[in-house]
């Protein structure tokens, strides 16, 4: 039994290879095909005096041949591998796209304040060039204490003004407070106080010294809306005037300033200084007097 199989085996990998091997030569097996039709057309010889019907026989006896040749060879190659495992077939396939990183959550940058903008417009300024918007514009948990109150507009180096802008509308306003200084000062700190009216909230705050130098807060104490700017240690202010200034809105209608005040603490190498007052109209005629 096992010299049969080792024959049989022997005899199909023959013929596995003998199909695989074996190519028919169609062509030339059409070309004798052509070349009987031509000599049965061809007058003269005795090859044209065979009758028709056997000129015919033998075509469709060639082409018979040529039929049972290929019949043959298929027949051989399924005989030769039908026990043949089937070969394993591979799939490619394209990986998973991958997503892309989201772009958009980048944070937005600070809205900048531009003086003069038009009226009625939140991000309008007063005397200073390039006024930036503070960081911070909501009420602060942890805001400093209030400073006492300075009715001097004047103190050694500095000299200070309060005004409502005039850009300020019947839903919103905006508080400048204007200092000048005549030596470097080390240490700074302006505080604005805004009354409760009714609907007084934070819409924003800037100044026209540099952000990073201060730390800002901005939260509601004892009826006021407290703004306060205080320069961090290590930096200075030059000489020169500057522009802090509060926005908010407020309820319909035009707003009395007369409860609000502002206080500025500033210090020279040698000295300091303390100036404030209130946002009142002043009379022209009591300060001429």
């Amino acid at each position: 039994m096992t010299m049969q199989r080792d024959v049989q085996g022997e005899l199909r990998a023959r013929l596995h290879g003998a199909a695989e091997a074996y190519e028919p030569n169609r062509e030339r097996i059409l070309a004798r095909i052509e070349r009987g039709m031509v000599e049965q057309e061809r007058p003269g010889g005795h090859r044209a005096t065979r009758p028709v019907l056997w000129g015919w026989a033998r075509i469709v006896s060639a082409t018979a041949a040529v039929a049972g040749m290929l019949a043959v060879g298929g027949y051989a190659v399924a005989s030769a591998v039908k026990d043949d495992p089937p070969r394993p077939q591979t799939v490619a396939v394209s990986p998973p796209p991958v997503e892309s990183p989201d772009a958009t959550s980048r944070p937005p940058a600070s809205p900048r304040a531009t003086p003069g903008a038009g009226s009625g417009g939140k991000d309008e300024a007063g005397p200073s060039s390039s006024p930036t918007r503070s960081a911070q514009s909501r009420p602060s948990a942890s805001a400093p204490a209030l400073l006492r109150a300075v009715d001097d507009t004047e103190d050694g180096p500095l000299w200070s003004d309060g005004s409502v802008d005039p850009h300020s509308n019947d839903f919103w306003a905006q508080s400048n407070v204007t200092f000048k200084t005549s030596e470097q000062l080390t240490a700074l700190t302006v505080q604005l106080k805004v009354a409760q009216t009714g609907g007084v909230s934070s819409a924003g705050a800037w100044r026209s010294l540099p952000e990073g130098d201060f730390t800002f807060t901005v939260a509601e104490r004892d009826g006021f809306l407290v703004y306060t700017w205080a320069l961090k240690e290590g930096r200075t202010v030059p000489k020169g005037e500057w522009v802090f200034a509060g926005q908010y809105d407020h309820d319909r209608g035009g707003r009395d300033a007369k409860d609000d005040s502002y206080v500025i603490v500033g210090a020279a190498p040698d000295r300091q200084a303390s100036v404030g007052g209130t946002f009142a109209a002043r009379d022209d005629d009591e300060d001429d007097s």
